[in-house]
């Protein structure tokens, strides 16, 4: 069950009603999101490139860059080795096009999330030094790849590494002190000694923000890809404030108006031609296309689409990815419903750990991470989901905002083989499946989460009676785009409404309108979107057996509460108010 909390911070909304021009309810919204006076407003609100941070206050940024140049001018081979998930393929694809626009000699290596792994290895080494490469440039990894880089640099190799992870480090009488790769320059915001105003950028961005020093920010490849930049902050989950909102916002503006040719190509695939597009849109479709062939064939395949140049080409090959995403769409639906059934066959009482580590041995390890994430929502703990891999086990793990998942395993590291990740999601591999479980005992016994920490906290933005909902606010609240992690959709909410009624809608029945009748005797229309189930075990529960049958047959008036969010609905040109309801009680 979980818990819902007004935010109702304090702040000078009035101010901000007459500097910004907005209403007082989007200015009490932007009080509950941190912002404290008119200037900040504008900037939340705003788009301005040169509110973004210079890229010359990046840590090893300069030298980083000069390294490069230099390598560039003298012909030297480098080699640039992201990831294979969406962050590293964008990484990869940016600084590939940045330096091949320098005339530099420049090649790039993705690993294989089976044969290879995360981030930069040993074999990957002795590769570049077969094809003569000179520099090994990494992106979205390699900050905790000390011992791979010690190697490189012992054959004589130059190092530059590009990361957005958190720096290991070893706990020494309460004190952390960070383990740091001997590479000839560390561009990542993490690094204790980095001053960058903000820490939430991913890897893409970190990789473009170097770009910009190397080619300089007016360069009209920067302009094009910020595109990259953008689909990486959203797809890494990265926190949509600060300068992430910025680069997305300009990101999309160049999507909508000339998207180039291999996402156009993954619209199409999606029918996405006529439509405006959103985080939606890159977050739940034409990412996980690029991520899926990291997860069941080769990343290289999503790095070739990005720079093709041929569109009908382009389009046979968006068409495959599409495919490979519904494949591993399906093996992660039959993956969290057997970790959750296991988990919950455990623990038959019903008291389940308050760290979730789960052995699924026969699941494709690419999907761990996703299982993980959904056992999480599910369950509402800390997940870990291990699988069998080719030299013992393998781990994903995804956290919640209580719990820093990597310093909690940074305190288990003598079980790994290897380990990395930040706060909110982590790798692992061991050597046996038989640590499995010490690490889940260790993992609990050190756990210092409440059962208050379980339970899903609904934050409301204001107590807002249905009466005063209109298209005009609703409209308003565009401005909060684009919306995501750290700057949700606002959340509203009425108390003491009465459902009347309600009709199912669509072939596949996962939609239904209900009317209200809110406190001042109104009626009201409000949508209902996934599932219907919960809903109708709500109703049965709470009213008595067959209410969820009788709301689609007769009227009704069961009281409640809801918490809902405000949309645009659009339909054959026309804009009307769409209320979604989102929780109940």
């Amino acid at each position: 069950m979980e818990k819902w909390f007004l935010k109702n911070k304090k702040g000078d909304t009035e101010g901000l009603v007459k500097g910004c021009g907005i209403s007082p309810s989007l200015a009490q919204i932007l009080v509950n999101r941190g912002v404290r006076n008119v200037e900040t407003a504008r900037q939340f609100l705003g788009e301005d490139m040169e509110s973004l941070h210079a890229p010359e206050l990046l840590l090893d940024g300069e030298k980083a860059a000069d390294i490069l140049r230099d390598k560039a001018a003298e012909k030297k081979k480098i080699r640039i080795i992201g990831d294979y998930d969406c962050d590293g393929i964008c990484a990869a694809f940016i600084l590939k096009k940045c330096l091949t626009e320098m005339g530099a000699e420049v090649d790039d290596r993705l690993p294989h999330r089976i044969l290879d792994g995360y981030g930069l290895n040993i074999r990957m080494i002795e590769e570049a030094l077969e094809d003569g490469v000179d520099t090994i440039l990494t992106c979205d990894n390699g900050i905790a790849a000390a011992e791979e880089i010690r190697f490189a640099k012992e054959q004589g190799m130059t190092v530059i590494v590009t990361d957005h992870h958190e720096v290991p480090f070893t706990e020494e009488n309460g004190e952390r002190r960070e383990i740091l790769p001997p590479a000839d320059a560390m561009v990542d915001v993490k690094r204790k000694e980095d001053t960058y105003p903000f820490q939430g950028i991913c890897g893409a961005v970190t990789a473009w923000k170097l770009c910009q020093l190397l080619l300089g920010k007016d360069d009209p490849l920067i302009g094009e890809l910020i595109v990259y930049a953008a689909l990486a902050t959203v797809c890494d989950v990265m926190d949509l404030v600060d300068e992430n909102r910025i680069i997305l916002k300009q990101g999309l503006k160049r999507i909508n108006r000339k998207p180039p040719v291999g996402l156009k190509a993954l619209m199409g695939a999606f029918e996405l031609y006529n439509k405006k597009i959103s985080t939606y849109h890159l977050g739940f479709l034409i990412g996980p296309c690029l991520n899926a062939t990291g997860r069941l064939e080769s990343a290289q395949m999503a790095l070739d689409l990005l720079d093709m140049e041929d569109e009908r080409q382009a389009l046979v090959y968006a068409h495959k990815l599409k495919e490979l995403n519904e494949q591993r769409k399906e093996m992660t639906r039959l993956g969290t419903e057997q970790a959750i059934r296991e988990i919950k066959e455990a623990s038959p009482s019903g008291s389940l750990d308050r760290v979730l580590v789960q052995y699924l041995p026969d699941c494709h390890e690419s999907v761990a991470g996703i299982i993980a994430g959904r056992v999480r929502e599910a369950c509402h703990r800390p997940t870990l989901i291990f699988t069998k891999a080719k030299e013992g086990v393998k781990g994903s793990g995804r956290s919640m905002e209580c719990y820093d998942m990597f310093a909690e395993l940074s305190a288990c590291r003598d079980l790994f083989t290897s380990f990395g990740g930040h706060k909110m999601a982590a790798g692992i591999s061991m050597d046996s499946e038989e640590k499995i479980d010490e690490l889940r005992r260790r993992l609990n016994a050190q756990c210092r989460l409440t059962e208050e920490d379980f339970a899903e906290k609904v934050l409301i933005d204001l107590a807002l009676p249905l009466s005063r909902t209109s298209l005009a606010l609703a409209k308003e609240l565009e401005k909060l785009e684009p919306c995501g992690v750290a700057n949700p959709r606002p959340l509203f909410a009425e108390k003491n409404l009465v459902l009347i009624n309600g009709s199912i809608l669509g072939q596949k029945g996962n939609a239904a309108k209900y009317t209200m009748k809110s406190r001042d005797g109104l009626l009201h229309q409000v949508m209902l979107f996934g599932d219907l189930q919960p809903f109708h075990d709500f109703l049965d529960r709470k009213f008595g057996a067959g209410s969820s049958r009788r709301v689609y047959t007769h009227t009704c008036a069961f009281p409640m509460h809801m918490v809902y969010q405000l949309q645009v609905n659009q339909f054959q040109m026309r804009e009307s108010l769409q209320i979604v309801m989102k929780y109940y009680c």
